[in-house]
């Protein structure tokens, strides 16, 4: 079964660069009539099997976390007519239209494209003996080639999967870091503009509640992989003018305590290990010189 699909995927895959994509931005229907909540960060101890549906809680942050909510057009047409395919079109912001010929460079779309959800297993005879499970098969095919174009693309502009990776960490311990200390001034510049404010307002609420905190990664990390990746175009007259956004999991050791303004401990335990398991969504321009790779979003587990 297995052998099957790769088969499917690669041949569709060489169907799609023989085209040359076409219309790479496409019509992408009502990508833009999105509604964004950026999720707080998840601290919790990762079991064998872990539920999607828990909300838990940033370790300094008290609450339930938000999920990233998005509208997805249909994607089946791409296999007809080659349109509307891996990446959606962004118009700028009302304010920056009004300025007239003044040259703007977007920095960031603002949002998630299409955020990770797992997918439920189906058993074997579902999936190739019924129609729901052949279109539950042609939706999966449909999301692993928008995954593998963007890291087509991708590599054109030198990018390489373990360099990335190594990079990826220090920002997860870097921003992890700044968060912890409360340094805004640093924060925003490894964070996009939207992320900002979210975690910015985290920053506030953790300091109302304790004096301060300690945070900790034990490296190496257990475990990160790439989950999806995504392209979003922002000018249908350049295809180059794109935003790529990788969603990864990491599985990492943590320690981190808090105390009080006395210098209590109130929650936490700095002498042991946790495991935890978080989803970042990680962005970067690929047609801004000197571009670099920032956190636009996080996924609740």
């Amino acid at each position: 079964m297995a052998f099957v699909r790769s088969q499917t995927i690669r041949h569709l895959y060489r169907s799609l660069e023989i085209r040359e994509i076409s219309s790479l931005i496409g019509s992408s229907r009502s990508y833009l009539n999105h509604d964004v909540k950026v999720p707080v960060f998840q601290y919790q101890s990762v079991s064998t099997s872990p539920s999607y549906k828990d909300q838990g809680t940033f370790p300094w942050i008290p609450g339930t976390a938000r999920p990233v909510h998005s509208t997805m057009a249909d994607e089946l047409s791409i296999f007809l007519n080659g349109t509307r395919l891996m990446s959606t079109q962004v118009k700028a912001p009302p304010q920056t239209r009004q300025m007239g010929a003044l040259k703007v460079s977007m920095l960031s779309p603002g949002f998630l494209y299409e955020p990770y959800e797992p997918r439920k297993p189906i058993p074997f005879w579902r999936r190739w003996f019924t129609r729901s499970g052949w279109r539950r098969t042609k939706d999966d095919i449909i999301l692993e080639m928008k995954s593998a174009y963007a890291i087509a693309k991708l590599r054109k502009s030198g990018y390489l999967k373990q360099k990335f990776y190594q990079e990826a960490v220090q920002l997860y311990k870097e921003i992890n870091i700044l968060m912890a200390s409360g340094d805004k001034t640093s924060l925003r510049k490894a964070v996009t503009e939207n992320m900002y404010s979210a975690l910015k307002n985290e920053i506030k609420q953790r300091e109302s509640m304790w004096k301060s905190v300690y945070w900790e990664l034990v490296e190496p990390v257990v475990k990160i992989r790439t989950l999806r990746a995504r392209l979003i175009g922002v000018d249908r007259n350049d295809l180059s003018k794109v935003f790529v956004q990788l969603t990864l999991e990491f599985l990492a050791k943590q320690k981190f305590e808090a105390y009080d303004s006395k210098g209590a401990v109130v929650v936490g335990d700095k002498t042991k290990e946790v495991l935890v398991r978080d989803i970042w969504v990680f962005e970067k321009s690929l047609f801004h010189q000197g571009a670099y790779w920032r956190l636009c979003g996080r996924i609740k587990v």
